[in-house]
């Protein structure tokens, strides 16, 4: 990479990354939010471990990988809406009477996604530990974790990237809210994918990516090294990645218009 292109990357990162450190409003959810809907969940539904066939003693630990993917998803929300907003106050325009490539301007965005979801994964994985969850990956398997989370949150990063080329304003950023929580719910975030009763709920875990993003974070915690889930993981994220990057490329080409 040029140093020219990696001096663009580096600054436009450091500025998305400050820029959402600066709005505790948004920042600060994305960090509490996830931990107290987990907090609820273990108390409320503790006694699912109870279960023939479920496979931990502790739903904490079970529990421990939804915060991972609530926390991609605030950081999806907040980057896309921040990118949006430049699109909407004309900054991204501005931009364009720059030197600053499209791919300099798309990979600094991700960047600064990805130092948000850093701090996030640091955050989960100490409290989980402070709280007492299992971890039977072992110390090796805490890199393997922070690594996976970060490829969570660049994938997620390159879908709220793309939506917000897409709908260009904040609000409407916004509103893309509860669809992506849709996701998250209709997934195995509760209860295994084989434990789920309902034939019509358990087929749309099945078929939703999200389900499997949680297994491959999850089996760190209570079963160690399982090399499907994980690649599972990584190779879903990896789809997304190329999938809602590539898209993002294109919808960049109709908004950064050089003159």
């Amino acid at each position: 990479m040029r140093r020219g292109t990696a001096e663009q990357v580096a600054e436009v990162a450091r500025r998305s990354f400050l820029r959402s450190i600066r709005q505790p409003a948004t920042v600060v959810p994305a960090m509490i939010f996830p931990l107290f809907l987990l907090a609820v969940n273990t108390a409320g539904l503790d006694a699912t471990t109870a279960i023939p066939g479920f496979p931990t003693d502790s739903y904490l630990s079970f529990a421990l990988a939804v915060p991972f993917i609530q926390g991609a998803i605030f950081a999806l929300l907040n980057s896309g809406t921040d990118l949006a907003t430049d699109i909407e106050t004309g900054f991204l325009n501005r931009l364009a009477l720059t030197p600053l490539g499209g791919a300099a301007l798309l990979a600094g965005t991700l960047g600064g996604s990805m130092a948000l979801g850093l701090v996030q994964a640091a955050g989960f994985i100490a409290v989980g530990f402070a709280v007492g969850a299992e971890f039977d990956a072992g110390l090796g398997g805490i890199g393997v974790l922070v690594v996976l989370s970060l490829w969570i949150s660049f994938a997620f990063g390159c879908v709220g990237t793309f939506f917000a080329l897409r709908v260009g304003t904040g609000e409407a950023m916004q509103s893309l809210f509860p669809i992506f929580f849709v996701f998250l719910f209709f997934s195995s975030m509760a209860l295994p994918r084989d434990l789920i009763e309902q034939d019509w709920f358990r087929t749309i875990a099945t078929i939703n990516p999200i389900s499997y993003l949680i297994e491959g974070i999850r089996s760190l915690f209570i079963i160690g090294w399982d090399g499907e889930a994980l690649a599972l993981a990584f190779g879903i994220a990896a789809v997304i990645a190329t999938a809602f990057l590539s898209a993002a490329a294109v919808s960049l080409r109709t908004r950064l218009v050089r003159t």
